[in-house]
């Protein structure tokens, strides 16, 4: 995910995690030190275990499976307890659809290769592990060419509502569903292939704020009621729940490219399509047209 996003269940500071290289690429994943997983050796060497995977990665082969802890899995248990309810209440009928379709486990972490190629069967999307964070030109870029970039560690155990990136929760709860979908992956080939004709740093920043409020932090409007298909509120029951009190927007992309956001709260803006089908049309005609000239 690139750098400007943070993910989060409850309103703290973002501490965010670095991945250095060593001389022998070795991956060393360093913590902030208000991250939850500062103080715990075991989850840090994990982490670095988890992001040499995304070090030796190379594109085509199989994802090699990721270790989990125990608690780990507790903690994906967790959180797929806490979402369901406010899935079957928020989450768009195209969400659904697709979350059947995946079957992730509900006790058990699942493995990205194993979600990928369900995703791939489906979309033609595939998921590519990645070791942290990326900038948001290297994220969104790769979206032409069916690939989203994905990190495989889950939050620590100890605060299963709140992670300061976006883990594997995130990608796979958030993400995994709608790329799914042929529909929601051709947006995404779309925003790449924009990314991909964009020059400016000033039109990456603008498409990357489209993206925030459309494919991470989207609403639109299901018999009269407001359903989220964003990942950023897919992926954490406090932001769906969150959804009424915000300050519901209709779409207008000169409007969210121009608009800044804190990932430390809960949306307080966020911009309602009237439908699946309008949502698909309106990013379709934007993206298309895309002429690195923001306004």
């Amino acid at each position: 995910m690139f750098d400007e996003e943070a993910t989060k269940d409850n309103a703290m500071d973002a501490a965010e995690a670095e991945v250095k290289l060593t001389s022998d690429r070795k991956a060393i994943v360093q913590l902030d030190p208000d991250h939850p997983g500062f103080r715990d050796p075991e989850y840090r060497a994990r982490r670095n275990a988890i992001a040499q995977i995304a070090v030796d990665y190379k594109l085509g082969e199989r994802i090699p499976d990721a270790v989990y802890t125990e608690d780990e899995h507790k903690v994906w248990k967790i959180i797929r307890e806490k979402l369901e309810p406010v899935h079957a209440k928020y989450a768009c009928s195209e969400y659904q659809k697709y979350s059947k379709k995946l079957k992730l486990p509900d006790d058990r972490l699942p493995q990205l290769s194993k979600v990928s190629e369900q995703i791939k069967n489906f979309s033609g999307f595939q998921l590519e592990p990645t070791a942290g964070l990326v900038s948001p030109r290297a994220f969104l870029s790769v979206l032409a060419e069916d690939t989203f970039l994905t990190t495989q560690y889950i939050r620590h155990y100890s605060v299963p509502e709140y992670t300061p990136e976006p883990d594997i929760v995130h990608e796979i709860i958030g993400h995994g569903s709608m790329l799914a979908s042929p529909s929601f992956a051709e947006l995404n080939r779309m925003i790449g292939r924009a990314v991909q004709r964009t020059k400016s740093t000033r039109g990456i920043d603008f498409i990357s704020r489209i993206f925030w409020y459309t494919i991470e932090f989207g609403i639109l409007r299901e018999a009269n009621a407001l359903k989220a298909y964003g990942a950023g509120l897919l992926s954490s029951a406090g932001e769906l729940a969150a959804i009424e009190k915000a300050e519901i927007r209709p779409i207008n992309f000169q409007e969210m490219g121009n608009l800044d956001y804190d990932v430390t709260h809960y949306q307080p803006v966020l911009f309602c399509a009237e439908s699946f089908p309008v949502l698909i049309r309106q990013m379709h005609d934007f993206f298309s047209n895309w002429n690195d000239d923001p306004v």
